[in-house]
């Protein structure tokens, strides 16, 4: 299990992580989230140990976190951090064999991971050959040579199509029943809805939202209520509690302040004719996100 107790990272004046708390269990898929500069990568190289934190403490299964430790940890980078003049050969062994790993062993777990990528032909080939996607298959190879019991992505589906980012998802869900325990980090907040059973909202630094993304969802009493009938817009905008009404190619989507006006809405609808759908549903975590973020940022 990882743990952040009361995490506080300063460089110089400027405070990057403020007092952050977090565990990740053995399985979890755990979600760190905010905008460019909110503190996310300075967590990351916290917790692999390349930066100490000022105050606080980070520890894997009850360890301080060192190069010991150290070795059963992965990380996928959002930039890439492969060296293109090497094989893709030669990269995974440089990285497995810096995780402490034999190259007979490298080269078992390298063949078995190429063939799932759907990547043999590619052994031999030098990183910069290879396509966007293909480099980010190597990138995710080389953070899972070591059969890590902590994962760290940011921004794994980067520069991948549907088909594989697919394929990455099923990887991941593999990792996670064998109990590696993933944090996950992704602008695209569908990824997140997905995977992650907890999170954290980081703004400057500062957790403005935690816990399960079930009860986040639960306890953000905005609603939308998606409605198929031949509705009056404006009517329905001037309705109490009606934060928004949107036409999509679908339906009527009505943005509520809270469930406490859900019969407000019904008691309009039922004036109209052909109504053949009425259904409330939570937010989704990209409109929770943006609340957040955007409230204190324009405070």
């Amino acid at each position: 299990m990882l743990k952040l107790e009361n995490v506080t990272k300063y460089y110089d004046n400027f405070k990057a992580v403020d007092n952050l708390s977090f565990t990740v269990k053995e399985g979890e898929i755990f979600g760190l989230l905010g905008v460019n500069g909110a503190g996310k990568t300075t967590t990351f190289r916290m917790i692999i140990g390349l930066l100490d934190s000022t105050e606080g403490n980070i520890t894997l299964d009850g360890k301080k976190i060192d190069y010991n430790v150290s070795d059963k940890i992965g990380f996928l980078t959002e930039e890439r951090s492969l060296l293109t003049k090497l094989t893709v050969k030669e990269q995974v062994i440089f990285y497995g064999v810096l995780k402490g790993l034999e190259e007979k062993e490298i080269l078992k777990r390298l063949d078995y991971w190429l063939d799932r990528f759907h990547i043999t032909d590619y052994k031999e080939k030098k990183i910069k050959e290879l396509s966007k996607g293909n480099q980010q298959k190597i990138q995710f190879i080389t953070s899972i040579i070591n059969e890590p019991k902590l994962l760290i992505l940011d921004e794994p589906f980067s520069g991948l199509d549907p088909i594989n980012v697919e394929l990455f998802m099923d990887v991941i869900r593999e990792l996670k029943k064998k109990g590696t325990s993933i944090i996950f980090s992704s602008h695209r907040m569908e990824h997140v809805e997905l995977f992650c059973e907890k999170l954290v909202i980081l703004v400057h630094g500062q957790s403005v939202l935690s816990g399960s993304l079930k009860e986040i969802k639960k306890s953000y009493r905005k609603k939308n209520i998606h409605v198929k009938a031949d509705a009056n817009i404006d009517a329905l905008k001037k309705v109490k509690g009606v934060v928004d009404v949107l036409e999509t190619s679908e339906d009527i989507v009505i943005k509520i302040e809270s469930d406490d006006y859900i019969d407000d809405v019904f008691n309009e609808i039922k004036k109209y004719k052909n109504v053949t759908e009425f259904r409330v549903e939570d937010p989704s975590l990209n409109e929770i996100f943006l609340s957040k973020v955007g409230v204190v940022y324009e405070s």
